[in-house]
């Protein structure tokens, strides 16, 4: 039986990683996660909001391991200078809230799209080994321009494959939805409102479903796939879904429910893997690729065979993944017990 997280151990081994957008939930969930299980060399943050940085620094003031690196993803002549000695880069900074992205493209635009190219620039012309960008479910069929924008960043990573000439450096990028306790879900917005006395719950729409994953699981799944890449392929989990009616019911189940209507670029059900790239998609046991519409010029990859060995199968045609058809749904009561641990 294949032993992943000796995988894992083995090949972070005196390795560098840089973290983009470090000080965010899941910077800092991977940061912990790789410093108490691995033996990595150095970890570095890289993230603009200093204060954020202090605070994580205090969280680990004897840990030799970790650096703290301020810059932006906007700065490309910055990211040269923080990828000296890097191995291996985790491109988690992006601007997520949607809303927020509606209102002003352009900042949006900058961060995810023109910050992803300089990511790729500066790893072109460092040492760097692998990189692995983190994307969402938005960016399937998006109708929304942050999830465009995402669209267009894992774009960036899948062509840098075609641009690495000889070296062996690999870019990947790793999709999945949302997180449930992060700063930017319903969870934290949910608690504080029952926490200060709310009569009722605001549900967007009654019928609305959402992919559900853990940090946690959303952690390991970015350090399988370091070590499962080949490079040019989007990585999708196999997660739940959940009703949001449901997930206000296991937070507040005495609490009414007011529907308010969707956001502004918000959708009734999200996608992970379109019908429109079943022509594309590998299934596997726990898990999809989407493997690159492109040829890369360096290599001939066959992606039904990962570096673990695993075996997929392309998808039947027409096949969709998304939150509504998704066979695995958390109950209310499957909800209120991992809402204990979030």
């Amino acid at each position: 039986m294949l032993d992943i997280k000796s995988s894992i151990a083995e090949y972070l081994k005196d390795k560098t990683i840089l973290i983009t957008g470090g000080t965010g939930s899941f910077g800092k969930k991977f940061t912990k996660t790789v410093l108490d299980n691995y033996p990595v060399k150095k970890v570095i943050i890289y993230s603009r909001d200093e204060l954020k940085q202090f605070e994580m620094q205090q969280m680990y003031r004897n840990e030799k391991r970790l650096r703290f690196f301020i810059g932006d993803v906007r700065d490309k002549e910055r990211l040269y200078l923080a990828l000296r000695g890097v191995d291996i880069i985790v491109h988690a900074a992006a601007i997520k809230q949607v809303p927020a992205a509606e209102y002003n493209p352009m900042e949006c635009i900058k961060t995810n799209i023109n910050g992803a190219e300089n990511v790729i620039e500066a790893a072109l012309h460092s040492n760097v080994q692998k990189v692995i960008a983190l994307s969402t479910d938005k960016a399937a069929n998006p109708i929304n321009l942050y999830g465009a924008t995402k669209l267009c960043s894992d774009k960036l990573f899948v062509a840098a494959n075609n641009l690495t000439g000889e070296r062996d450096l690999r870019f990947s990028v790793v999709r999945y939805g949302n997180v449930a306790g992060s700063r930017g879900s319903v969870v934290p917005f949910f608690r504080n409102l029952i926490a200060n006395g709310a009569t009722e719950l605001p549900i967007t729409d009654p019928a609305m479903t959402r992919f559900w994953i853990t940090l946690e699981q959303g952690v390991n799944f970015v350090l399988e796939n370091l070590v499962r890449m080949h490079g040019g392929e989007t990585f999708v989990p196999k997660i739940p879904s959940i009703k949001i009616t449901d997930l206000a019911t296991a937070l507040a189940p005495n609490l009414k429910q007011k529907v308010i209507g969707i956001r502004p670029g918000e959708k009734i059900h999200e996608v992970m893997c379109p019908r429109d790239d079943f022509l594309h998609t590998i299934e596997f046991e726990k898990f999809f690729i989407i493997k690159p519409a492109i040829d890369f010029t360096s290599r001939n990859t066959d992606f039904t065979k990962t570096c673990f060995n695993e075996i997929g199968k392309p998808v039947p045609a027409n096949f969709e993944y998304n939150s509504l058809n998704n066979p695995h749904y958390l109950t209310v009561e499957e909800l209120v017990e991992l809402n204990k641990h979030v």
